[in-house]
């Protein structure tokens, strides 16, 4: 809104900027206080579903490089001036690495190439369809015979982003690692974005 005149640049609006200014140079590793990343090149927030938080971060830049685009500018961080392309790129590196281009060879997103996570945290996903086995599933049921069950999950939830891999590129493929293996809307919602930015 600032960049595009909508904001003042002063007060509170010129700290907001600041903070997303900061905020987007630590991702792109430009800044002071620099994001982690796993040595196979994905950003590390937190051991619980890290990728929501490298996805929201994904759309935060897409926008941002779209609205520097738009006003042919670039991005000042501390260790030089970023351009909206190098965001891009490397918003898709996030991409890739999280679509299988990482040291596990693995898609984080279920169904999407020919290794993606079996075991995913989702009751829906994880309890054979109704159509299969018209037998009721009481909650304790849907734990002891199906939770536990060392097999892949009987309906593949495509599209789905699970939590992902730890900060050392490592995924444990088992239902009960709810920590990488859950699927939430709030990793996929911002991918779509992103997707959609990027194709």
């Amino acid at each position: 809104m600032i960049l595009e005149g909508k904001l003042s640049e002063n007060g509170v609006w010129a700290q907001h900027k600041s903070n997303l200014e900061q905020f987007i140079c630590n991702v792109l590793q430009k800044g002071y206080g620099n994001t982690q990343k796993s040595s196979g090149g994905m950003l590390w927030f937190h051991p619980w579903n890290n990728l929501q938080y490298v996805t929201s971060a994904m759309l935060v830049l897409s926008i941002h490089a779209d609205q520097l685009a738009a006003k042919s500018l670039t991005l000042q961080c501390p260790s030089g001036n970023v351009s909206p392309q190098d965001i891009n790129s490397f918003v898709k590196s996030q991409v890739d690495y999280i679509l299988g281009e990482n040291p596990k060879k693995m898609s984080y997103m279920v169904g999407f190439g020919s290794s993606y996570p079996l075991q995913v945290h989702h009751r829906g996903a994880s309890i054979v369809s109704i159509k299969k086995d018209s037998s009721t599933v009481t909650c304790q049921g849907g734990f002891s015979t199906w939770f536990y069950k060392d097999a892949p999950n009987p309906n593949v939830i495509d599209g789905a982003i699970v939590g992902g891999p730890d900060a050392n590129n490592q995924y444990s493929d088992t239902r009960t690692n709810y920590q990488q293996a859950e699927a939430a809307t709030v990793n996929t919602a911002p991918f779509v974005g992103v997707l959609a930015r990027i194709a």
